[in-house]
């Protein structure tokens, strides 16, 4: 806590300092992946989660696809829900950024959406920068 900030602190759970932690050791850095979308956690309507036996009755909803981002070449649109991404369950963001964490950049992974009431399975290639 810094006491010239009026009392603010932040913390860190610590299942982000063990993750972060462990990656440090083992790679001596932390890069994530980058796949060019602006998404918030959302509730997935009930009949869609019993009709596609879905683990989760929560997903990423996509607000904003960057152009010519990985998201964008792989043809996610404004509108999907992510709610997987190579196998894992993604119920929030914070699910997305751990995954993103975790896998290796430049690999392509299945990325899991519900567009309307379908299930898609689209490739999808993290980048290593926001550039991309």
């Amino acid at each position: 806590m810094r006491r010239p900030a009026q009392g603010i602190c932040f913390a860190i759970p610590v299942n982000t300092a063990r993750l972060v932690t462990g990656l440090l050791i083992a790679r001596g850095k932390v890069e994530r992946g980058f796949l060019g979308v602006a998404g918030q956690g959302r509730p997935i309507h009930r009949r869609l989660v019993v009709a596609y036996k879905l683990p989760a009755d929560t997903g990423v909803f996509v607000a904003q696809v960057t152009p010519k981002s990985p998201a964008d070449r792989a043809g996610v649109k404004v509108g999907d829900m992510i709610i997987g991404l190579d196998d894992a369950t993604v119920r929030s963001i914070d699910d997305l950024h751990r995954l993103l964490t975790e896998k290796p950049v430049g690999k392509p992974l299945p990325l899991t959406v519900l567009r309307r009431a379908e299930k898609l399975v689209l490739e999808i290639t993290p980048s290593g920068a926001e550039s991309s």
